[in-house]
Order: structure tokens, then C-alpha cells, then sequence
């Protein structure tokens, strides 16, 4: 053989070493999060896309969510967040705007028995995920829904309710919500669980129901933490120390968790995630009252153009202002790095938040979670308990069967 033909073959032979080498990573990433079992504890889209008449089965070019894309994010157990806000839908109440939105997942499932499927006890569920099915569970995020009735919670759980959040941004008659203690500590009359809400938690630890510390105070953080005799859950939120807004959890209650031996799982809203987002959103919002006064006795064509203007305005800012996937990352590194790698998992909130950060768009984007994880030095073990391990051990702990 002559030198240069050596030589060519050399070449050829480290280009081929190199192009190993770059696609080594990308499979390996993909063998990892192919073997996890990957779990998502909150997502809205009953509320945000299914009762706006969006069909979870087609591939829908709005929002975060739909059958089709969660196939390709690899995910494996999603819990269907059952929510609304401080005022009923329906002119019966809050319970059935609960019961409504539940139908509306039996009724998606029903439909797509070949693409979802459900679970009862946890070895079902345990058995049935990670195979070509979602495993679809409801998780109720809000106590007002069970508008101070015991029996009501027990029909939400006969109807296959796995965790409730004892809050949402409203205070119950019997529970502080984070939103309140924080910033409306007048609309209060006491602080934490009172012993209605003791009750509540008794009863969701006897039905094998998750007690999901989301959105709820500190006050009543620590009542529940010192009542439940199981795991907690915290289904969709960060870390104060990094980001210091209300929603997110301080490094005592880390520590709190970890001892109860539970879970919190990362939320992927951008203001949650950032500090900077989250200044700047307010500072933009004051922005907005002040220029909403401005627009006071102009004709409406006027002002109509002017607000199309602030929401570009609005917009553009706040887009180049959303964290990085590195900053989310950033999240579940605190935790571990303060408790261990037991107690974290992903909560993202898709179709309930506005923004995400940037390469996690949509839920088709969880691999790159398993990426930056492997880039950090994280070993599979850690990264499969942090994916979907971690919740599957507070549900069996808590799960009746």
C-alpha cells in the first residue's frame, strides 16, 4: 500500500473514531431515558386545551401537550391536573367543575385505548408504565373542591384521585395557601391546617391518597408534614433560595420533605425558575397599570392599537428573558445537592404557565433533561430515580394497593 493511501486511510479511520465519539453521547442519553420510567406529576391541559374543545389524539400545533408528542418525550406516567380557579365553572360549584374535567379524561382515555391506558393499585400502574400506553392519572390541585365535605373527598377518590393539593392560590375555610400567607395575609383568618383540615389529610393518608403540598403555606406546610404518617408530595414547584417567589420552597422545607421521606418536583414555569424573569415580569406588570391609566378617554381604535403595541412590547421582552434549561436543571442540582437524589422529581405545569425555558417547549423536550443530567456527571441510577423513581416510591408507600 503507498504512503499516501496510508495516510487517507488514517484520516478516514480518526474521522470515523471522532464521529463515534460526537454521536456517543446522543445515544447514550437516549438508552437512559428509554430505560427510566419517566414521570410528569402536573400538567392543566384538561383545563388549558381539553375544555377549550382541543383533541389530546392529534397532533395539535397549540400548547404544550398532545398524544403524539408525548410519545416522542419518551414519557411514561402523566397526572392530569383536575383544577379551577376561585370561582365555579358550573353554577353547581366547585365539585362538579372537579367531576366534569374528570369525565373529560375517562372520556380521552376511552377513546384511545390503544394510546392510553390507567391504573387502580400501584402494582397495576407499576406494571403498566413503561410500556406503549400513557399511564394517565388525575391529581386534583385545589382543597376548595371538595367545598368542606369529607364524603366528597372520598367520590373524587372513588373516581381515581391519586394526590389532592390541599390549596391552590385560594385559601380554604380549613387551609393557608402560599399566596395568601405571603402576600394577602389579611384576607386570613388563621394560619395553616385547623381541624377540618388535620381531617383531610388523616383521610387522604387512610384512602392511600398523596398529600400534595403545592401552593400551600408554610403554616400549613408544616401542619400537614407534622400530621401525615406518609410521604408527601410537592406535584409542581422549585426552590426558593434560587428563585425567592411565594410558590417556591425554602431550604428548611427541603430538608422537611426529605425526612418525611417525599418528593418535590420541579416546576418549569420561567418565573419560578429565574429570578431575573420574575423582576422583570414585575417590573413590565407596573409598566402596564401605568400605561393602562394612560389609555383612560382614548377613543377605542386608539387604544386598541396602543395595547396590540404593549403586547408586542410585553412579549418581546419577556421571551428573551426566559431561563435556560441549564437554569431548570439548576433546580433539581440544589436539591440533590442539599438532601440527596430521593427526594426530586419533574412537576412540569405544561398548559397551566405561560413560559417555559428555553429547549423545553413542549413535553416533547423531557430527553433533555436526561441530557444535561448526564452531562453534569449524574450516574443512570440517579437519573432514573430523578425521572419518575422517586414518585413511584412516595405512590407505593401511600397507594392502598
Amino acid at each position: 500500500m503507498k504512503k499516501g493511501q496510508t495516510c487517507l486511510l488514517h484520516v478516514l479511520f480518526l474521522v470515523f473514531l471522532t464521529g463515534a465519539a460526537i454521536n456517543l453521547p446522543a445515544q447514550s442519553m437516549a438508552r437512559v431515558h428509554e430505560k427510566a420510567i419517566v414521570v410528569d406529576t402536573h400538567n392543566d391541559c384538561l383545563t388549558g386545551l381539553v375544555l377549550e374543545g382541543k383533541d389530546l389524539a392529534t397532533r395539535l400545533n397549540t400548547g404544550h401537550s398532545d398524544l403524539y408528542r408525548w410519545k416522542k418525550g419518551g414519557l411514561d406516567l402523566q397526572f392530569f391536573s383536575v383544577w379551577t380557579d376561585k370561582m365555579p365553572r358550573n353554577k353547581e360549584g366547585f365539585f362538579q367543575d372537579a367531576l366534569q374535567e374528570i369525565d373529560s379524561l375517562h372520556r380521552i382515555i376511552l377513546r384511545n385505548p390503544d394510546r392510553m391506558t390507567t391504573g387502580d393499585s400501584f402494582r397495576e400502574i407499576k406494571r403498566r408504565a413503561h410500556k406503549d400506553k400513557l399511564v394517565s392519572l388525575i391529581g386534583v390541585e385545589g382543597g376548595h373542591m371538595i367545598e368542606n365535605d369529607l364524603a366528597k373527598l372520598d367520590s373524587l377518590y372513588a373516581l381515581g384521585m391519586k394526590y389532592l393539593t390541599l390549596t391552590w392560590n385560594n385559601s380554604t375555610d380549613w387551609a393557608s395557601s402560599a399566596m395568601d400567607e405571603t402576600l394577602h395575609p389579611e384576607r386570613l383568618k388563621q394560619k395553616g391546617l385547623t381541624p377540618f383540615g388535620k381531617q383531610v389529610v388523616e383521610r387522604l393518608n387512610e384512602l392511600g391518597v398523596m398529600v400534595d403540598l403545592s401552593h400551600v403555606g408554610e403554616q400549613t406546610f408544616y401542619d400537614a408534614i407534622a400530621v401525615s404518617k406518609k410521604p408527601v408530595i410537592l406535584s409542581h414547584s422549585s426552590v426558593w433560595s434560587i428563585c425567592p417567589v411565594f410558590r417556591n420552597v425554602k431550604d428548611d422545607q427541603i430538608r422537611a420533605v426529605a425526612n418525611n421521606g417525599g418528593v418535590i418536583c420541579i416546576n418549569f414555569y420561567s418565573g419560578f425558575i429565574s429570578r431575573e424573569y420574575d423582576q422583570v415580569q414585575k417590573t413590565l406588570l407596573l409598566e402596564k397599570e401605568k400605561f393602562m391609566l394612560s389609555l383612560a378617554g382614548v377613543p377605542v381604535p386608539d387604544s386598541l392599537y396602543s395595547m396590540k403595541k404593549w403586547e408586542y412590547k410585553y412579549d418581546s421582552i419577556m421571551n428573551a428573558t426566559r431561563p435556560s434549561l441549564e437554569q431548570l436543571v439548576d433546580h433539581i442540582d440544589y436539591i440533590v445537592k442539599l438532601v440527596g437524589d430521593r427526594y426530586v422529581g419533574i412537576g412540569s405545569d405544561y398548559d397551566g404557565v405561560g413560559s417555559v425555558p428555553v429547549g423545553l417547549e413542549d413535553v416533547t423536550t423531557y430527553p433533555k433533561i436526561t441530557e444535561e443530567l448526564i452531562h453534569r456527571g449524574y450516574s443512570n441510577k440517579s437519573i432514573k430515580r430523578i425521572l419518575g423513581g422517586n414518585v413511584l416510591r412516595v405512590m407505593k408507600a401511600n397507594f392502598s394497593r
